[in-house]
């Protein structure tokens, strides 16, 4: 028996994000679904199905940014692989379309929840469990709000909960938005780091300002950024030492951001005795202090 298109698609949409109970709808628009293991509620899966013709579509997740592209089977020729490439096409502007739409919102909303918050507390118990100062960090309600800025716009904040739980807004943007500390001068270091404790504890040692990116992930992305709009800035990325994880994501990553940068590359200079989970410059405070 031969499966239709619709569930040879979502075969291949299984294939990427697990058991899905739906099938697709093939009317070539975006359509969002919630991916299997993404936190409830959420909407990260998008695909676009298309039936005229040769059945093709694309797929993807908001979330990490990957894209997968589909077909029934292989063109017959040149022009079957020419309507395929324009479906491609025009589901990559659909997508980038609602992705600016969802950021705009995210923005939106972003603005108006840091006009609402309030100078956060010294005492808030994340800020006291690492040590560091609030910095212009505001509050709503327990929770406290990083700022991400790109383009010297507010474009997202990070929601860090007492416990030290965080969150981005949903739909915001991520990549090469960063949350800065300090000002930045010409011809003085200019940290670029994963988290925003990591960052208050390298401002609070150094004096230097740091650009938060949040995730090891984004570091090369702010390297990009600042070195574009501060070229005077000695840029350093002050990387992770993720000691007991597989391939080491924090180094590698800092690692490569820094030789693309072409710029310096420092870790926490562990002494004799520090436990492997310690990962970070704030980790290796903490415990300096602890054990002086």
């Amino acid at each position: 028996m031969t499966c239709s298109p619709e569930v040879l698609f979502r075969d291949a949409l299984q294939s990427v994000f697990g058991p899905l109970d739906w099938l697709p709808v093939p009317d070539g628009a975006i359509q969002r679904f919630h991916v299997p293991g993404d936190r409830s509620g959420t909407l990260n899966g998008w695909y676009a199905l298309f039936l005229d013709g040769i059945a093709s579509g694309a797929f993807g997740s908001w979330k990490t940014g990957e894209i997968h592209r589909w077909s029934i089977r292989k063109p017959a020729d040149h022009l079957e692989a020419h309507l395929i490439a324009q479906r491609i096409e025009q589901a990559r502007h659909q997508r980038e379309a609602e992705q600016h739409q969802r950021q705009q919102a995210a923005a939106n909303e972003a603005s108006a929840r840091w006009s609402r918050a309030v100078p956060a507390s010294q005492n808030h118990p994340y800020l006291v469990a690492k040590g560091v100062k609030p910095h212009g960090l505001r509050q709503s309600g327990d929770v406290l709000l990083a700022p991400l800025y790109a383009d010297g716009e507010l474009v997202n904040l990070q929601r860090i909960a007492p416990d030290g739980g965080k969150r981005f807004l949903p739909g915001a943007l991520v990549k090469g938005a960063y949350s800065p500390l300090g000002r930045i001068e010409a011809g003085k270091p200019l940290y670029i780091c994963e988290g925003w404790a990591t960052g208050a504890t390298i401002h609070e040692e150094t004096g230097c300002p740091v650009a938060c990116a949040m995730n090891a992930g984004n570091l090369l992305a702010v390297g990009q950024y600042l070195r574009r709009r501060y070229p005077d800035a000695v840029l350093i990325v002050a990387g992770d030492d993720d000691r007991q994880t597989e391939s080491n994501p924090g180094r590698t990553k800092a690692n490569h951001a820094a030789a693309l940068l072409g710029c310096g590359v420092v870790f926490p200079p562990w002494p004799a005795g520090a436990p492997l989970h310690l990962t970070d410059f704030n980790d290796l405070r903490q415990w300096l202090e602890a054990h002086p």
